[in-house]
């Protein structure tokens, strides 16, 4: 399978040309506020990956209550009317994920060691996909139906390789994955890994990739960002490879670009849920933007059961947003297709967007009446004029009507 072709419909990012529409000064990674109704909360950062000697996530102790800024980018409240991803299997080849996690409880299938998640990333993103909905919380998943596959792609610490990836893919796809969402953006690929793609195409399993990695908690000042490449699994045919964008949607200064990229998507301090605890935390990179576009997959995939992973691949682009490159829009993933039935069984009819034209069919006997009647039209409004003008004036001479 070979979703988006180089040659047409996969963009590819010149850096000379779309580098200053996508940098600006945005929020790095970095301890952030989330601000909405009621007083602002600050949220613990949290990494894709932990130093050798430092301890696993902890619980965190913040509750963001506001509407997250990404919700509002995809129209979450809208989409969900038309699907909340049943019956869809999302796979999160990550550093695991807490199956003890309270919005993912019940939902989640762990293989392997997947279920111990220390660095917490892997929950994060799965948290962005599926979360299920909290009293008294603004923020859900964007699937909270959809059932989730812990795979894991890297080490316990977070660091993956081309070949633990590769096995993460092949995993997914034989536990039945309808969407496969990889966090990795490795600099080169292998022979396996191109492998495990291509198997995943050949099992209709959609990947959903970061097009680059997500940045390091620490960033030096005097860095700049060095030229743009491609990174993988998001470079190989069949992939759909996702870029991060921040509230104003643009990308965070210095970061890194890739060549070739399908989507643009919320990644940029967004907010989330970890491994263990009723708190939030936040986190920025393109790995959370593919795990935005990975949940939206799960909403087509439940509306539109009759799609191939490449039609709903082609869908997602379609409908973005355009902009240098597409931005995701999930609501119009959804409803961009007449007469949609709803979540709730009733049907939701979309506009048309064409326009009727009047009958044309007695159009010699039309044209001619309409064209009397605009003609009378002109005819009163011009004798109104005149009667408005002219009469005044002959009064103020003394003009009276010839008596005969």
């Amino acid at each position: 399978m070979r979703v988006l072709p180089r040659a047409s419909a996969r963009r590819t990012v010149a850096v000379t040309a779309v580098l200053p529409m996508l940098v600006s000064a945005a929020v790095l990674v970095a301890p952030a506020a989330l601000a909405g109704d009621g007083p602002t909360v600050r949220l613990p950062v949290l990494v894709s990956g932990l130093e050798a000697d430092a301890d696993c996530a902890k619980a965190s102790t913040s509750v963001a209550k506001a509407l997250p800024w990404e919700h509002q980018s995809l129209e979450l409240s809208r989409a969900a009317s038309f699907s909340t991803g049943a019956g869809v299997k999302v796979a999160v080849v990550d550093t695991g994920v807490s199956a003890t996690a309270p919005t993912l409880a019940g939902r989640v299938r762990v293989l392997g060691s997947a279920g111990d998640d220390c660095v917490g990333h892997g929950t994060f993103v799965a948290g962005l996909i599926a979360a299920a909905p909290t009293k008294g919380v603004a923020f859900h998943g964007v699937a909270p139906r959809a059932e989730i596959i812990a795979v894991r792609g890297t080490n316990e610490r977070g660091t993956p390789s081309a070949a633990s990836v590769a096995s993460g893919i092949r995993e997914a796809v034989d536990a039945g994955a309808d969407v496969v969402d990889v966090s990795a953006a490795l600099p080169s690929t292998s022979r396996e890994l191109d492998a495990a793609v291509a198997y995943a195409a050949r099992h209709d399993a959609l990947i959903v990739a970061a097009a680059v990695p997500d940045p390091p908690s620490r960033t030096s000042a005097s860095s700049s960002a060095p030229p743009a490449r491609d990174y993988w699994p998001a470079a190989a045919p069949g992939v759909l490879s996702v870029l991060d964008l921040d509230v104003k949607g643009q990308r965070p200064t210095k970061a890194l670009l890739p060549v070739h990229v399908d989507l643009a998507a919320p990644g940029d301090a967004v907010v989330g849920i970890g491994p263990r605890g009723h708190g939030h935390f936040i986190g920025s990179g393109a790995s959370l933007a593919a795990a935005y576009t990975a949940g939206t997959a799960a909403l087509v995939r439940s509306a539109f059961p009759d799609l191939t992973a490449e039609q709903v691949a082609q869908r997602l682009v379609s409908t973005a947003y355009p902009d240098a490159v597409s931005r995701l829009d999930a609501y119009a993933a959804l409803a961009s297709v007449r007469d949609r039935t709803k979540v709730d069984g009733t049907t939701a009819a979309v506009p048309e967007s064409r326009v009727s034209m009047p009958d044309t069919s007695d159009g010699d006997r039309a044209t001619r009446m309409g064209m009397l009647v605009a003609a009378l039209a002109v005819g009163a409004v011009l004798v109104v004029g005149w009667a408005a003008v002219v009469v005044p004036r002959g009064r103020a001479r003394g003009w009276r009507p010839t008596r005969h």
